[in-house]
């Protein structure tokens, strides 16, 4: 296998512990997505990703459960083979113990930075493209 095909692979992977870490209310998991000094921006809060994982953990008590789905995941890898670009389309189910369940639509814009043998984000902007309620 190729370094650039494990690079996309590794990368693939930060998200997908990203997603199962909120989804679980796993702060450590989500806290290993950032590096130190990283920034997530997500309108609400911006700032550094430790203390957004910190706080995502803390807000998402409200829900009986979440189930974050991720689509089209686009990464370009720079020449440095240090650095790295992604964008993701990204559909979350927020499940509450009684009444709607709400759906936000989005996509992550990130930049991912491999430190010694370890990609992590480096930045991240949520964009929020819409959401809708409905009851189950």
């Amino acid at each position: 296998m190729s370094r650039r095909t494990r690079d996309h692979q590794e990368i693939h992977q930060v998200l997908m512990r990203y997603c199962r870490g909120v989804d679980r209310g796993d702060v450590e998991l989500l806290r290993s997505v950032y590096h130190d000094g990283a920034t997530d921006d997500h309108g609400r809060f911006v700032g550094n990703g430790h203390e957004f994982a910190d706080r995502v953990v803390g807000t998402h008590d409200r829900w009986a459960s979440t189930m974050h789905c991720v689509y089209n995941h686009q990464i370009e890898l720079d020449a440095d083979g240090v650095h790295a670009t992604g964008e993701v389309y990204n559909v979350s189910h927020l499940f509450r113990a009684d009444g709607p369940k709400e759906t936000w639509y989005g996509r992550y814009l990130d930049r991912y930075e491999k430190r010694g043998d370890e990609w992590r984000i480096a930045y991240r902007v949520c964009v929020h493209e819409g959401n809708e309620s409905t009851e189950i």
